[in-house]
């Protein structure tokens, strides 16, 4: 079993140091952006999505931490679109540390965000899943995610 703890202002630096340049690889492996950008325009992105850190209205950010041992486990962060007419929520990140892949913590995750999103009067979350990560998207359908909208690039050269 899994719990959702709010992160802390105090941790929110070594979440960006740690986000930042793996959301700038993974756009780089996807052929959206340039290996000499990419690090810059990651940046710019968080602080646009989070300009108050943790603070920001709207915005969850959890450690996800294992009940049994308090042992942190990844993270999960989750956006609250409440102006809407249909409230929804996007999942900007979710991460389970590498050495506890694998053991059913990103499904609990899940599916206590969607507790939590249920809990703010959210009617659907969204998430983006990159082609390349063939572990998170099988784990989203898994637990009834759909595509909604597909994205196809055809490299010229």
């Amino acid at each position: 079993m899994i719990r959702l703890a709010p992160m802390l202002e105090s941790e929110f630096e070594a979440y960006l140091e740690k986000t930042i340049p793996g959301y700038a690889a993974d756009n780089v492996e996807a052929g959206y952006w340039s290996g000499e950008d990419a690090l810059e325009r990651s940046r710019k992105a968080f602080e646009r999505l989070l300009p108050e850190g943790v603070n920001t209205k709207n915005q969850y950010l959890f450690h996800v931490e294992d009940v049994e041992t308090n042992q942190r486990v990844g993270i999960i962060w989750l956006n609250a679109q409440t102006e809407s007419p249909r409230p929804t929520g996007f999942i900007y990140d979710i991460e389970m540390d590498v050495s506890f892949r694998g053991k059913g913590y990103g499904k609990q995750a899940m599916l206590a965000i969607e507790e939590k999103a249920r809990e703010l009067g959210l009617k659907s979350i969204g998430l983006h899943v990159f082609a390349h990560n063939a572990v998170a998207k099988g784990l989203y359908e898994k637990i009834g995610y759909q595509v909604k909208s597909l994205n196809m690039t055809k490299d010229l050269d």
